[in-house]
């Protein structure tokens, strides 16, 4: 069910089972906002075998120049932080929280503090650099 509901969603295609497993899910994430509006960025979600009761793992599988996200591909989101996560929480709404941060990048959540300070102190190199990594490594927009 949850599945589906992502499947639906505009802001991501492609949604599967990963190597048919219905416990970690890829698929392509489409942000609406430059510097990354011109490419799809594979992500990948986890879930624990106590979902609900514990919170989905993401990773974006794609490299991304952005202050939240590090180079393995690990995001600040506190959304599934222990801390926040509440067991109705839905996987699409995981989603929609990673797909907002990427297209509105948050200086409260950062896990590239280099990535961050160019972003607020030379927001121009920020977003040219952006765009270049996002035409290097992002896969190309599905239609």
């Amino acid at each position: 069910q949850e599945l589906e509901e992502a499947r639906r969603w505009e802001g991501a295609r492609d949604v599967r089972p990963l190597d048919g497993n219905v416990r970690r899910w890829t698929g392509l994430l489409l942000p609406n906002n430059p510097p990354y509006n011109t490419g799809a960025f594979r992500f990948e979600l986890t879930f624990s075998p106590n979902h609900p009761l514990e919170p989905p793992c993401v990773t974006l599988r794609t490299p991304i120049y952005h202050p939240s996200v590090d180079r393995e591909g690990l995001v600040c989101q506190p959304l599934i932080t222990h801390v926040h996560w509440e067991p109705s929480t839905r996987a699409i709404q995981v989603l929609q929280d990673l797909l907002l941060q990427l297209d509105s990048p948050d200086l409260q959540r950062v896990l590239r503090p280099d990535v961050a300070r160019e972003l607020q102190e030379r927001p121009e190199e920020f977003r040219r650099r952006a765009e270049e990594h996002t035409r290097l490594h992002a896969e190309p927009r599905p239609d």
